[in-house]
């Protein structure tokens, strides 16, 4: 991400605000799924401590919610990466 955004400083060539948008673009993806995820847990934790008997079926539903955002996030960065070359 930070290489692209040398890449737009060096030079206001007409591909500088792609490649800036490309970095902000990922930026905003990857820190987008770090809330989702942190929200996930939080409430896997909460689930757990008032349950915990039922700790293996929260685990595994938190599991698949925080694989499912993260596809969401690295589809965010394909996108960005896509727009850069374009």
């Amino acid at each position: 991400m930070f290489t692209m955004f040398q890449e737009a400083a060096s030079g206001m060539d007409p591909n500088s605000l792609a490649l800036l948008g490309a970095g902000i673009g990922a930026g905003l993806s990857v820190i987008g799924a770090g809330i989702g995820i942190g929200q996930i847990g939080l409430g896997a934790t909460q689930g757990i401590a008032r349950q915990p008997e039922a700790a293996a079926t929260i685990t595994t539903t938190a599991i698949i919610l925080a694989s499912l955002v993260e596809g969401a996030a690295l589809f965010g960065i394909v996108i960005a990466i896509i727009f850069k070359f374009i």
